[in-house]
């Protein structure tokens, strides 16, 4: 089509992908960029961390003694998840061991923990937890997850988060509960079915009725680049997105920022999304709410490792990765900081990535780490 022949719309159309589209290599060299770069005061929101044993032990780590190392920062929350299948690993098994050390840690390090329940979804990929005793068929691609179509897994899924409150709800280092995680989004690009509002809203009114003292969080993915948006729009449409269904269950509504990621890699560069401006509608909107709601917002995951093709994040000795360098931990942080200008604070700031510090610090590359610390010396 010719210059003559595009249409005015068409135009308006291409104009947003275009800008948001870099072709870079993956790999860059690695500066003391995050030395310089100034850190926005966080005023009387929290900061903190998820923790993902999982995501350590793929790096090679040791998941205990990478919780250990991190605790020691002074920060003031942490995130920490029951995994289902981990916690009932055989019918009538109930074992729940290693959350309890995670934890123990915590508690005395002293910080405040918002447990993730599950059931089905939790932080932290595969995302999906479900006991294969559990579900003696994989839920159908391209549906709704509904109450009355998975009685049995519904029923199985709040005695769970039934049982993990009552375990841990004595303990006064926890904060919150969260219910799932992005909770009916599709499982990213590998699976399509999606939890029913209603599902979840039964998981909701389960740990509510199990510890009806402590706010309950939900998050959702906060599209940054207007191709993710029309994609989320667009599959979600039906019932909403996850932000929309934890601003309708939740006291607490997170959000998960990520401002670049990688699409395809070709040849010797990658392909990547690079979020502007097409965010800030909704963003407002969600402020906006709370504020006439009496509602809290929170960022429950803030980019703070790569997002490249590959699910573990490279881990090149002589670079860094182009969707996140150690200085962007700083700016996307300053990012979400500069929001509380045009409106009422965030409740916590949780960094994401943090098992990915640490392997980078194990191999002689300690600028992820330092720039974190330098945000809790300076915010």
């Amino acid at each position: 089509m010719g210059h003559a022949e595009r249409t005015p719309g068409t135009g308006m159309l291409a104009l947003p992908i275009v800008s948001e589209v870099r072709v870079a290599r993956a790999m860059r060299p690695l500066t003391d960029r995050w030395q310089r770069t100034p850190v926005a005061p966080r005023g009387a929101t929290l900061l903190g961390l998820s923790f993902r044993p999982l995501q350590a032990e793929a790096l090679g780590l040791d998941a205990h003694a990478t919780l250990q190392k991190l605790l020691a920062c002074p920060f003031q929350v942490v995130r920490l998840g029951a995994y289902w299948s981990r916690i009932e690993p055989a019918p009538g098994q109930f074992c729940p061991d290693e959350l309890d050390r995670q934890l123990d840690a915590a508690e005395r390090a002293g910080k405040q923990i918002i447990l993730n329940v599950g059931a089905v979804k939790a932080f932290g990929y595969p995302e999906f937890f479900v006991p294969a005793h559990q579900l003696r068929q994989p839920l159908r691609e391209g549906t709704l997850v509904q109450p009355d179509g998975q009685r049995p897994l519904l029923a199985a899924a709040t005695a769970f988060v039934t049982r993990i409150v009552e375990h841990y709800r004595d303990r006064r280092a926890i904060v919150a509960w969260q219910v799932e995680h992005e909770a009916v989004d599709p499982l990213g690009m590998e699976h399509s079915w999606r939890l029913a509002a209603a599902f979840v809203q039964q998981e909701v009114a389960a740990v509510r009725a199990a510890d009806p003292t402590r706010p309950i969080m939900l998050n959702g993915f906060l599209p940054t680049s207007w191709p993710v948006r029309v994609q989320q729009w667009w599959r979600t449409r039906d019932q909403g997105d996850s932000l929309s269904v934890a601003q309708r269950l939740a006291d607490i509504v997170g959000i998960d920022y990520y401002p670049r990621h990688a699409l395809v890699t070709l040849g010797g560069r990658t392909v990547y999304l690079d979020g502007g401006r097409w965010h800030q509608r909704r963003r407002r909107q969600l402020f906006a709410w709370a504020a006439a709601h009496g509602r809290q917002l929170m960022v429950s995951e803030g980019q703070a490792e790569p997002w490249e093709t590959a699910t573990i994040p490279p881990n090149p000795g002589a670079g860094g990765m182009y969707s996140c360098l150690p200085e962007q931990v700083i700016e996307n942080y300053n990012q979400c900081m500069r929001w509380q200008q045009e409106a009422s604070h965030l409740y916590a700031y949780l960094f994401w990535g943090a098992e990915y510090w640490v392997v980078r610090d194990a191999g002689g590359d300690p600028r992820y780490l330092h720039a974190f610390a330098r945000i809790l010396e300076r915010a």
